[in-house]
């Protein structure tokens, strides 16, 4: 397949967006080359604000700036974005209903080298949870680049969590991106497996892996919240089982919010992702994935069992 990288491709649709749109700003906590937001302020740097290592700052600026016409978007590593900032994101943004977009760079395992303290496994979770707040995770660098003009168009406070690797190219790019829009990627009529981000990938090629023997029905859940349940429930439908793929904690991300869209009508489910654990350094993210489970083989083991 071919890769691309997310972050890149983040980047270069905020500028483009911003050549649109005069009333984009960005703002950035010192980590600017890392998640991108720097080509915003080589092109447009009396609308690019560094906060330094500020994020709960960066936030109540971003908030300011918002009730002022500006849609700002804030930038740091996701676990940074939802964590350090959650105060100023809550009080001010969410309960404000304030319109700013809030990106979480090197989510999930991706920042493999730097270990537990910069591995977001919760940040779905932490945004996921606050009132009003909708919640985005791409699968690849094509919808990454869709997102930012749909974040701006919607009115109200948005999370995208970015991961730092080369994915592979598994959507279309000619097909629009809709925030709330589940996207059936491969037909099947098994097993349904709903994955997110870096794992939309590795929900496909264990559909490769079982053909013949399985038929897995593969939805790319790029929007975590809102969540449709009638849709979700339609996806399901006639499928024996469920599988849940993402990197993320299993508790309060994609696997919790198809379970508890499911509610109604539950199917025996199997969760993939992180088992109420952080993670830790290593030299690639490939290597994390493949100990704690994030893997092709894993989603295929979970088919035969169900």
């Amino acid at each position: 397949m071919n890769t691309k990288n997310q972050r890149a491709a983040y980047g270069e649709a905020l500028v483009e967006l911003g050549r649109k749109n005069p009333d984009i700003v960005a703002l950035d906590a010192d980590l600017s080359k890392s998640t991108m937001s720097a080509k915003f302020g080589e092109a447009f740097p009396d609308r690019f604000f560094d906060m330094g290592i500020a994020e709960a700052n960066m936030a109540s600026c971003a908030a300011g700036l918002s009730r002022t016409g500006k849609i700002p978007f804030i930038h740091s590593f996701a676990v940074f974005s939802a964590g350090r900032a959650f105060d100023q994101i809550r009080q001010t943004i969410a309960i404000g209903k304030l319109n700013v977009k809030i990106i979480g760079s090197s989510c999930g395992l991706s920042d493999s080298a730097d270990g537990a303290t910069h591995q977001s496994v919760e940040d779905m979770a932490i945004m996921r949870v606050i009132p009003g707040m909708t919640v985005l995770c791409p699968a690849d660098a094509v919808e990454a680049a869709k997102m930012p003009a749909a974040m701006a168009e919607h009115a109200g406070p948005v999370y995208m969590r970015v991961c730092r690797e080369d994915l592979p190219v598994v959507t279309d790019e000619a097909a629009p991106f809709e925030i709330g829009k589940p996207t059936v990627l491969r037909e099947g009529s098994d097993i349904v497996v709903f994955a997110c981000g870096s794992m939309v990938a590795k929900a496909l090629e264990a559909a490769d892996k079982l053909a013949g023997e399985l038929s897995l029905r593969v939805v790319n859940v790029s929007t975590i919240k809102p969540m449709n349940a009638d849709l979700i429930e339609q996806l399901a439908d006639g499928c024996r089982g469920v599988i849940t793929a993402e990197d993320h904690s299993v508790i309060g991300g994609l696997g919790a919010a198809i379970l508890q869209a499911m509610a109604r009508h539950p199917k025996p489910t199997v969760q993939i992702g992180m088992q109420d654990t952080f993670g830790q350094s290593a030299k690639t993210y490939a290597e994390l994935l493949d100990y704690y489970g994030l893997t092709a083989d894993k989603i295929v083991e979970a088919a035969r069992s169900l």
